[in-house]
């Protein structure tokens, strides 16, 4: 595609790195690969596969946000970017056909600056927390609010929505997408599969970090735009620290009070599991097991909540919550 340059962002991806680099390969006028420090053979699989790559500054704390963007300013600081940029996580592959698909749908509408699809996981058996990604994933198709990291977006929409924010370190693709749309472009999700992603995420350990990592950036995507993730933050307060306090104080004072805060975990787990089975076609017993995890990510997202308050009262970096 003559008008479309492929941003692909690492670090120490492996073989997913490779997976990914052999889907991109051709699909596009100028691939770049923004690497974060990687320690593996990264940087020479890309270098192999006929990438650009970029270094980014050790000294800075690494974000997915800054990644991307760095990758677009390496595009426009050696020719130019083309009038399409399509980014993409070094963990994921790109479906077959995608980018011709995205990019006549792009293109249909004038004011539409982004375009996503339907990210799958490779291995969503291989683990519960790999199957609650696969669902998180498979979201309705047509006008959105926003999106993940895997995005196709015309070059003049970047621009003028400013690009990826690189203090942003969760959730920095839904920041870009509130930016876009109050710039006045369309975002927009087709019912194509777009990318095939690897979580890998077999330990609970694992999961619990991205649920943290989910949590900083509620707090800080809702910082800068408190009308987003409204609901969701409302929710961290209230089942992760409001309704455990609560339980305590019934301990002491009232035994009652804390039955009915349990009973009240109860009633929400049930519903995480009906919404499962009824939206999501989920059999009752994985839905069941699945809202286990969405009734406990609660305290988790509290804590990568927290986290951020206490870094911007602080002064401190926002930096990089990894969970792999």
């Amino acid at each position: 595609m003559s008008d479309v340059d492929l941003i692909l962002i690492g670090r120490n991806e492996g073989a997913r790195l490779e997976r990914c680099l052999a889907s991109a390969r051709g699909q596009a006028r100028r691939m770049v690969y923004v690497d974060s420090g990687s320690s593996d053979g990264s940087v020479a699989a890309a270098e192999a596969a006929g990438a650009e790559v970029v270094h980014l500054d050790l000294s800075r704390p690494f974000t997915a946000a800054r990644a991307r963007h760095a990758g677009f300013e390496h595009l426009e600081a050696t020719g130019g970017a083309g009038e399409i940029l399509q980014f993409i996580d070094g963990d994921c592959a790109i479906a077959p056909g995608w980018i011709e698909t995205a990019r006549a749908a792009l293109l249909a509408e004038p004011k539409r600056g982004l375009v996503t699809g339907w990210r799958r996981e490779i291995a969503p058996e291989a683990s519960v927390y790999n199957a609650l990604a696969q669902v998180e994933w498979h979201r309705p198709a047509g006008e959105i609010a926003a999106c993940g990291g895997d995005m196709m977006v015309r070059r003049a929409a970047y621009v003028e929505a400013g690009g990826f924010d690189a203090q942003v370190i969760a959730a920095e693709d839904d920041e870009l997408c509130c930016r876009l749309r109050k710039a006045g472009w369309q975002l927009y999700r087709i019912p194509e599969e777009m990318t095939r992603h690897d979580a890998a995420m077999m330990h609970f350990g694992a999961w619990w970090q991205r649920a943290v990592r989910t949590g900083h950036g509620f707090a800080q995507v809702g910082h800068l735009h408190p009308e987003y993730f409204k609901r969701e933050r409302l929710r961290t307060w209230a089942w992760g620290l409001f309704a455990p306090l609560l339980a305590l104080f019934g301990l002491i004072a009232a035994p009652w009070l804390t039955a009915l805060v349990l009973l009240a975990y109860m009633v929400s787990w049930l519903r995480s599991a009906r919404g499962l089975m009824r939206h999501e076609g989920l059999p009752r017993g994985q839905a069941l097991h699945h809202a286990v995890f969405l009734t406990l990510s609660k305290f988790p997202n509290l804590i990568g909540m927290v986290r951020f308050h206490l870094r911007r009262w602080m002064g401190r970096d926002m930096r990089i919550i990894e969970y792999k």
